[in-house]
């Protein structure tokens, strides 16, 4: 079977779940190659997950070969216990896979950034995604697209208590009309986004889009 093979990290969280249980659905692709920490709870006749130390690259980096990244790893502080475990997670690791990636000829990169990633902010969730964004732009993709969500409406196993604290705060809003730009996003509708910006043949190399845009794809 011919296609496109679709590289994922990050595939345990809530977007790249969705991600790949759609590009297994995606008659697109015939391959979907998982780089990830720990197992997946789901098999399937494209799928191929290798358990990788991300702190030695250099052992699975012969391994990212395909058509387009697709990158949705990220961490909260609590989970990484610290500023420094989160900033290796959020980017070192992100940085390192797009780097290898990049090298090997992968043409096209999807990352999952964040609202008000910037690299000059004094917030230091903000500034590690917006030093992501720009590192990424450096890189010799033909096709780079990242997307900047902000809440997103996660599978209920995997939404966190203070998002669905701020979800449920937005979205009392969001029926008085306030706060439009803002409102939560779908994981499946981010996934699916993710997926559509690919099919554009006059795509620029590099694009950002902010949560209004996401939606309006």
């Amino acid at each position: 079977m011919s296609g496109l093979t679709a590289l994922v990290i990050g595939a345990t969280g809530a977007t790249g779940t969705e991600l790949v249980q759609q590009l297994m659905d995606d008659n697109r692709y015939s391959s979907v190659v998982v780089f990830s920490r720990r197992p997946l709870d789901f098999t399937h006749t494209k799928l191929t997950c290798h358990i990788v130390d991300f702190d030695n690259p250099q052992a699975w980096a012969h391994l990212v070969q395909g058509d387009v990244l697709f990158s949705a790893l990220a961490t909260t502080l609590k989970q990484a216990g610290s500023q420094k475990e989160q900033y290796k997670i959020d980017y070192t690791y992100q940085y390192q896979t797009t780097a290898t990636a990049a090298a090997n000829g992968v043409a096209k990169y999807v990352l999952v950034s964040a609202m008000g990633a910037n690299a000059s902010s004094w917030l230091f969730y903000p500034r590690i995604k917006g030093e992501l964004d720009n590192a990424a732009k450096e890189l010799p993709f033909k096709q780079i697209h990242i997307f900047r969500p902000g809440f997103l409406l996660r599978q209920p196993d995997k939404i966190r208590p203070m998002e669905k604290l701020g979800i449920a705060i937005i979205q009392f809003f969001n029926k008085l009309g306030l706060f439009e730009s803002q409102r939560p996003l779908p994981v499946e509708v981010l996934a699916q986004k993710m997926r559509s910006v690919l099919l554009n043949p006059a795509a620029q190399k590099f694009q950002i889009y902010s949560l209004d845009s996401i939606f309006d794809l």
